[in-house]
Parts: C-alpha cells; structure tokens; sequence
C-alpha cells in the first residue's frame, strides 16, 4: 500500500511497516467485532503487536483506520449492487439494496452512529469512504424512477439516512436477516410504494 511523504509523494511502504499496517488492521477489524467500533484504540495497537505511535503513524485518528477496515466491507457492497442492477427489475433491485446496506452498515456494535457522525463531517475519511454508498443509493432510486414518480422528490441522501437509522435499530435491537427485512420493509415502504 503507497505511503505519502511530507511533500505528499505516494512511495511504497517498506515491508515492516505493511506489516504493522496489516497486523493493525487485522487486530482493529477483530476488536470491532468483539468490542464494537468504539473499543479503545490502545487495546488495538496491543492486539497488532504494535505501540499507539505506529498505530497513529498509519492511523492518525479513528475514522482513518475505521474507513480503512470498512473498505472491503464497502467494494464487496457496491459488487453486491451491480449483481442486483443485473438481475433484478430496478424497483426489486432497490428494495434488495435497501435490505443489504441496511444489514452491511450494523455488522459492528456502534457503527451505525459513527457513520451518522462522519455524515455530517466533510473532513471525516469514513465520510469519503462512504460516499460510494451514497452515489449507488442514488443510482438505484433514479434506475427506480422513485424520486421521478414521488410528489416530493426523495434525495439519495435522505434515503441513506434512513438507512443508518435502520442501520442502528436492527444493531440496538440485534435483529436477525428476517427481522431487519421486515423492518427495512415497513420503513421503506412510502419509497417502493
């Protein structure tokens, strides 16, 4: 993975640091999934091996490394959406992509607040990471001819932050598949209607 120096060269990493990189990564994504999105970070660079300065050397703040462990997570998403384009009729394929970002963005314990709070900041990495999400949300509705055919015209963006609150919900409320398609179902339903 490129590095950028201070004058903002990529250059390639050397081989001890894409390691820490990867142990980094590796122990931040298990301590996710234990401990939620919001686990202290010292107790990541302990699980990587690493001390908080290497951690903080390739993540200097918690939405970088959160937006760098989410990024797999993101691509096989955007994958999973060009499979429903081709499949499915534009209104199924949007109620399916409602369904699976909706079940993706709860898959740890508080990430569906800490993708709300990024939302609002233009600064925040995860914001950036997440913006795909957001353009396919919108691909989908105008596929959909939901904002044509609606008397109010529903934004892309208002539909994603269903989706987060939908998001959090199922986590809080830790919703199985069957239960968050029936939630997203009946929240959804103005949308697809």
């Amino acid at each position: 993975m490129p590095s950028t120096d201070s004058i903002g060269t990529s250059r390639p990493l050397r081989a001890d640091a894409r390691r820490n990189r990867e142990a980094i990564l590796r122990a931040a994504r298990e301590a996710f999934e234990v401990e939620g999105v919001l686990t202290p970070l010292d107790g990541i660079a302990a699980g990587a091996g690493v001390g908080n300065a290497t951690l903080y050397r390739n993540f200097p703040t918690r939405d970088d490394l959160l937006a760098a462990v989410m990024q797999d997570s993101i691509t096989e998403a955007l994958a999973e959406a060009d499979e429903l384009s081709r499949t499915l009729t534009p209104r199924a394929a949007l109620r399916e992509w409602l369904v699976l970002l909706t079940w993706r963005l709860r898959i740890w314990h508080d990430l569906p607040y800490c993708l709300a709070t990024a939302h609002e900041d233009t600064t925040s990495p995860v914001q950036s990471a997440c913006d795909p999400l957001l353009e396919r949300t919108g691909d989908l509705l105008a596929r959909a001819g939901v904002s044509d055919e609606t008397p109010d015209t529903i934004s892309a963006e208002e539909v994603y932050e269903l989706v987060l609150a939908l998001s959090w919900a199922v986590d809080r409320f830790k919703d199985d598949e069957v239960a968050t398609r029936r939630r997203v179902g009946m929240a959804t339903a103005g949308i697809l209607a």
